[in-house]
Order: C-alpha cells, then structure tokens, then sequence
C-alpha cells in the first residue's frame, strides 16, 4: 500500500508565497518520477510541475520562473515553491508519483489534493 500525502496550501494574497510538500510512505522501493498537477472546479487536471529521480524539471509556461518544483529522494517527498502567486493560481494542487514496488512493478499515483487560494 502507497500513500502520497500532501501539505502546505491555504489561503494567502495575491504576490505572496506558499511551499506544498508531498510526501510518499508504504513498503516503497523505489520512487521514479514526481509531479505536480492542479485542477480548477468543471475543468481539467493540467500539469504544473515534473521532477526526474536525477532532478531534471520541466514547468508549464503559466509558471514559469515563479514556481520551483523540487525533491529529497531519501524522504521520498516533493516539494513546490510557489511565489509571486497570482488569482489564476486558485487550485487544487495534486501530487503524482511513478512508485517502484516489488510485487507490482510500477505504477502512478495520487495524492488527495490540497487547496490553494490566492485572493486579489
């Protein structure tokens, strides 16, 4: 059993900064992949954030020099440095993992969400 269990959102103004963390647990062997993902209500899960086991990123151009994704492979946790946030970046923020397990080989999973806001 894999769990991704995310931290960190809330509520701040407009220009302000916030750090989500996600973290994996279970009888983990090895975790591939991270990613964060964020959806708006009645619309789709777009991509944020990707991180490489080696920490090669790659960013969606809306966030772009603002937001920082980045991971401590002995904790098997990703973090997501979000500043200068903007109103547009109102979301629920989902973590993704490629989790390696023994009895299963890989597969993907997800966190439960954590709410951002960003008041104007």
């Amino acid at each position: 059993q894999v769990q991704l269990v995310e931290s960190g959102g809330g509520l701040v103004q407009a220009g302000e900064s916030l750090r989500l963390s996600c973290a994996a647990s279970g009888r983990i062997f090895r975790v591939g992949d991270m990613a964060w993902y964020r959806q708006a209500p009645g619309k789709q899960r777009e991509l944020v954030a990707t991180i490489t086991r080696s920490s090669i990123t790659n960013y969606a151009d809306s966030v772009k020099g603002r937001f920082t994704i980045s991971r401590d492979n002995a904790k098997n946790t990703v973090y997501l440095q979000m500043n200068s946030l903007k109103p547009e970046d109102t979301h629920v923020y989902y973590c993704n993992a490629d989790v390696y397990l023994p009895s299963r080989g890989n597969h993907y999973y997800w966190g439960q969400g954590t709410q951002v806001t960003v008041s104007s």
